[in-house]
């Protein structure tokens, strides 16, 4: 029984979500444009969002790119480089504990101004309180791993996770045997995780997608003139300018 339910929560269900992590996203940029936006409340307290974002984005990015790298750089890349699996596991932790920490006082922050303002909490939809609060449960549990994997600084237990992440992009049906014996923190943090792929879709988080990354290689800069045009003149008007009066 527990082999099947491994099976499938680790084996077809990751299939499931990027399935849906990616149709879902392309049919909802191509029917519903106008709902693909982030949803800023930067009117109702920014200095609070400023400070929120900003660690939140910055610790996401370094977490998303800490995870990518990690799991889906095939072994033998690290074998070349010299860099062993408790290096790795030290630097995972290290790095990934610092972006953890500065993320969540981030969306703390993001939480507690949409929590508890009573104008911004009237102009937020369920969709937007539900994704906050899956992402600080999902943060939650990444920062509880991290006291786990100190039991684990040889890096073994990474490896089981980077075989897994790699025999699911390589469509391996033995990819889920890997996980099946790891700590309940980490299988509770990768179930989360695929969750938060599967409801992509339907939040603001499709905003992602539209990150201006084509806005760091810009040939030129923007031209601001500091003075507005003249008006054209109405229908009907002189266009001849009268003389000055001279004074009486």
């Amino acid at each position: 029984m527990f082999e099947t339910v491994n099976a499938i929560v680790f084996g077809w269900y990751p299939y499931l979500c990027l399935i849906v992590f990616l149709l879902g996203s392309l049919l909802r940029f191509d029917r519903e444009q106008y709902t693909w936006k982030s949803g800023s409340s930067q009117l109702l307290r920014r200095r609070q969002l400023r400070w929120g974002s900003n660690l939140f984005h910055v610790g996401i990015l370094v977490i998303f790119v800490g995870h990518a790298g990690g799991l889906l750089t095939p072994i033998w890349v690290f074998d070349m480089l010299g860099i062993s699996h408790s290096f790795k596991q030290g630097m995972a932790i290290v790095i990934g504990g610092v972006a953890g920490v500065a993320c969540f006082v981030g969306i703390a922050l993001l939480a507690h101004r949409r929590l508890f303002d009573p104008r911004i909490r009237a102009t937020s939809s369920f969709g937007d309180t539900a994704v906050l609060l899956l992402l600080w449960a999902q943060l939650v549990l990444g920062l509880a791993t991290i006291f786990v994997s100190l039991n684990h600084m040889d890096g073994h237990e990474m490896v089981k996770f980077m075989n897994w992440a790699q025999g699911i992009v390589l469509l391996r049906p033995d990819a889920a045997s890997y996980v099946a014996d790891v700590h309940p923190l980490f299988r509770a943090h990768i179930v989360l995780g695929m969750t938060i792929f599967l409801v992509f879709p339907f939040t603001r988080l499709v905003h992602i997608w539209s990150a201006p990354i084509w806005y760091l290689g810009r040939p030129g800069y923007q031209i601001v003139r500091t003075r507005f045009a003249k008006r054209a003149p109405r229908p009907g008007a002189s266009l001849v300018r009268k003389a000055p009066q001279p004074a009486e």
